[in-house]
């Protein structure tokens, strides 16, 4: 059950209203990496968990995620506010919030986009879950960042490194918990990958490009466990089989999939 408290979970002070900036507001409420996707995506994974104790992660993180939607969306509120006085300049600047929103706020991004559902990532297994929840908390402290970065309002930035600071908060518990339910992040759900294709470096963008791109290493492809095949729609290279228990490829002709190793050095 859900219960409100009529106080905010940071209290928001604003100086000096600017509606323009009230607007990039809405990203974080009605976005795709804002409040309410998070605190709905959270929260339905939490129902659909088994796992008793991600379970209460799942429900503490999405509620405390609403209180965030309430932060935001009183610190839009109160930069849009000169934009209840309707008048022909304020209307002209945003329509839809002044005449169609009066002045306040909706459930819509910055660009007037409706909010939706198929923000919301969602598969059924936990750990494919919790890989999504990093992804979003890692999107949503970028978004809190460059609005730091465009606003000169002591009291709005300190609401924004606030919401922007549990956003890590957020994120560490969520890799602690995908630590907790795996051993090897590379175990997802059953059916594991066929041997040989996995341990396969595909190099398929090579040459130098105009503005001096070139082929270099990195721990993905540059290690005694990965096979490098260069540049395989070239040199005819082929999967021939994909089984679960063994992979098949040939190269040539010749049945051998492996090629050359790429440069040794790595770009800096």
């Amino acid at each position: 059950m859900y219960h409100h408290i009529k106080k905010l979970m940071f209290t928001v002070r604003v100086g000096e209203s600017d509606p323009r900036f009230g607007n990039m507001l809405l990203e974080q409420f009605g976005g795709a990496n804002g409040e309410l996707a998070a605190a709905m995506q959270y929260s339905i994974q939490g129902i659909n968990c088994d796992d008793p104790a991600c379970k209460d992660l799942l429900m503490d993180i999405g509620t405390e995620e609403l209180s965030h939607l309430e932060v935001v969306g009183t610190l839009a509120r109160m930069h849009l506010k000169p934009m209840k006085k309707l008048n022909i300049d304020t209307a002209a600047e945003d329509p839809l919030i002044a005449i169609a929103g009066g002045g306040g706020v909706s459930l819509c991004n910055s660009m007037g986009n409706a909010w939706t559902a198929d923000y919301l990532k969602i598969t059924g297994e936990l750990d494919v879950d919790l890989r999504s929840n990093i992804a979003a908390e890692a999107r949503a402290k970028i978004v809190y960042e460059r609005l730091i970065n465009l606003c000169d309002d002591r009291g709005t930035k300190e609401a924004l490194q606030f919401l922007m600071t549990r956003e890590i908060t957020h994120l560490k518990a969520f890799m602690q918990a995908l630590d907790s339910v795996t051993n090897d992040k590379l175990v997802i759900v059953q059916i594991p990958p066929t041997p040989r294709i996995v341990d396969q470096f595909y190099n398929t963008s090579t040459g130098e490009g105009d503005e001096g791109a070139e082929d270099t290493t990195g721990p993905w492809n540059n290690c005694d466990d990965i096979e490098v095949i260069n540049s395989p729609a070239l040199s005819e290279f082929q999967v021939t089989s994909a089984t679960p228990k063994a992979g098949k490829t040939k190269l040539n002709g010749n049945g051998n999939g492996r090629s050359r190793k790429p440069k040794s050095r790595t770009k800096q």
